[in-house]
């Protein structure tokens, strides 16, 4: 319902109409929307890979779960919009992840202060490379104003993964790659 009208055409009676029953029959499972929209929530985390936080180090592990989160939200775009600003509080699985990488940055000598505004700006990077995912290959080409903007045409050309079909994963491992040396660097610089 949410891919195919939007946030704000989610309601309980719109989700009652798609599964075909009353929507007094949703409220004997959820009380209200906004507990659908943490299991909608809580279902996709659980896709997200956090087992690497266990098993590789942290710089590895960060990457294994950059990568698995924006696969995920690359799937489910119309989504990120709701999740981004949801609670965690009643999704234990959302908890369980976030929970499996701060125990992993704390693992690796994390600072406790550093940790929630690291995740946070991965997150928000990630979000915004799963929309990058699936924008349009085309989204840079300046067409008849190129000549209007000639040094980002040109840079549009020279961009890495341009003719493979691959920069929106060149453009995301350039800026994770950019966050993980951020983030090595002494805090407070």
């Amino acid at each position: 319902v949410i891919t195919a009208r939007g946030y704000e055409g989610f309601t309980m009676s719109s989700l009652a109409a798609k599964l075909q029953v009353a929507p007094s029959a949703l409220y004997n499972h959820a009380a209200s929307k906004a507990e659908v929209l943490r299991w909608i929530q809580d279902g996709l985390m659980a896709k997200v890979d956090t087992a690497c936080f266990a098993e590789l180090d942290w710089e590895d592990a960060v990457r294994t779960w950059a990568r698995s989160y924006r696969e995920v939200f690359a799937r489910h775009t119309p989504l990120i919009a709701v999740i981004a600003v949801l609670q965690v509080s009643g999704a234990p699985r959302t908890l369980a992840m976030y929970e499996a990488v701060t125990e992993g940055f704390l693992r690796a000598g994390w600072d406790q202060a550093r940790i929630i505004p690291a995740i946070v700006a991965l997150e928000s990077f990630i979000f915004g490379s799963a929309f990058d995912a699936v924008a349009p290959a085309d989204i840079f080409d300046t067409g008849s104003l190129a000549s209007e903007s000639p040094l980002f045409t040109a840079a549009v050309a020279a961009a890495p993964g341009r003719e493979s079909g691959k920069a929106a994963e060149q453009a995301f491992e350039t800026g994770l790659d950019a966050l993980i040396r951020g983030f090595a660097a002494p805090a407070g610089r």
